[in-house]
């Protein structure tokens, strides 16, 4: 008999309604999109989307081991919400080394710089950009599709070549009969992957000013940054204040409040931001700003690396005072 334990004592329902929700909404919104007329289909499509986005969030809540006690029982649910979201490629244990290089060092740090990829093929810059400016989220596409293409071009990423063609056959195999059985749907997942991207970007782009360094596969360095830093150079974006709002990305604009205890589950953060944080924080981003600013620079975050420690003068609520950075996703490995 298993002996799966939870970490905090109120855990067992919240993790229940939420791995519910993602059943529901990803079975429901396939069926929906399969056997559907176009007002259905568009529905699906939203279904769909969203069971892929609360389930990269709880991915994230088993990356800090948030959900049960033992590490192997997170990990085990993490592959299989993975499968899920389609960030399968990457192996959980690399996505979680990422995310915690990036709480321990306090800075975005990656393998692969997609900005220096970029440079040496103006072509695909010139692609990318040009997706980006119709917002089609092309940078976290690469960044999908380099997880797939380095072990085959780079012999640092050769030990995952197994599970890239397990993985690429796999799916590979179902969006295939998914497109000859049911076209509209194969078009439909597209979509809903599409903006499930789009929202996830959304909420990480401006959480954070840190400085990026490209030394993931690199034993870590002595930590340069100190709580201060991390917390000056963190935002919250949280949508409004409702509580329905709030959870449709399961709280995770609370973000100054998860990194200031990164293993608090995701119901309990709006607490502690209460407890930390008053509503006019400098740290506090409106979210409508986060949209404009989605809108007004999408071409030139292409290409922009904002880091660096931003002051303020701690009376006022923080102004997007910079272009936010892409490429830093928690899903991916590099």
């Amino acid at each position: 008999m298993l002996n799966i334990k939870f970490r905090h004592s109120d855990g067992f329902w919240p993790t229940f309604l939420a791995l519910f929700y993602v059943a529901t909404m990803y079975i429901g919104g396939f069926a929906l999109l399969i056997n559907s007329h176009w007002l259905g289909w568009l529905f699906g499509v939203f279904a769909v989307a969203h069971s892929l986005v609360i389930a990269s969030y709880l991915v994230h809540e088993c990356a800090h081991n948030a959900i049960f006690i033992d590490a192997k029982h997170n990990e085990v649910l993490g592959r299989a919400l993975l499968w899920i979201n389609g960030a399968c490629y990457g192996d959980y244990a690399a996505i979680r080394h990422k995310h915690m290089r990036h709480h321990v060092d306090r800075a975005d740090v990656i393998a692969v710089d997609y900005r220096e990829l970029l440079l040496r093929h103006c072509w695909l810059q010139k692609i990318i950009v040009a997706l980006e400016s119709i917002y089609v989220p092309a940078v976290d596409c690469l960044m999908h599709a380099l997880v797939i293409v380095l072990p085959f071009s780079t012999p640092t990423y050769r030990t995952q070549r197994r599970r890239i063609i397990i993985c690429t056959a796999v799916r590979g195999a179902a969006l295939l009969a998914l497109l000859i059985y049911a076209w509209p749907a194969f078009v439909g997942y597209l979509f809903a992957y599409l903006l499930f991207e789009v929202v996830l970007r959304t909420m990480d782009m401006h959480q954070h000013t840190f400085e990026v360094f490209t030394n993931l596969d690199k034993p870590r360095d002595q930590v340069l940054f100190d709580h201060d830093y991390e917390q000056r150079n963190t935002f919250s974006n949280t949508l409004g204040r409702g509580v329905l709002t709030n959870l449709l990305v399961l709280n995770f604009g609370f973000h100054n409040a998860h990194h200031e205890k990164p293993t608090l589950p995701w119901y309990r953060l709006p607490a502690l931001d209460r407890e930390l944080f008053c509503a006019d924080t400098p740290q506090s981003i409106s979210f409508l700003d986060i949209i404009e600013s989605y809108r007004s620079f999408r071409i030139q975050r292409v290409m922009n690396a904002d880091h660096g420690d931003l002051a303020n003068d701690g009376n006022q609520p923080q102004q997007i005072g910079f272009v936010g950075v892409l490429g830093v996703s928690f899903l991916t490995a590099i």
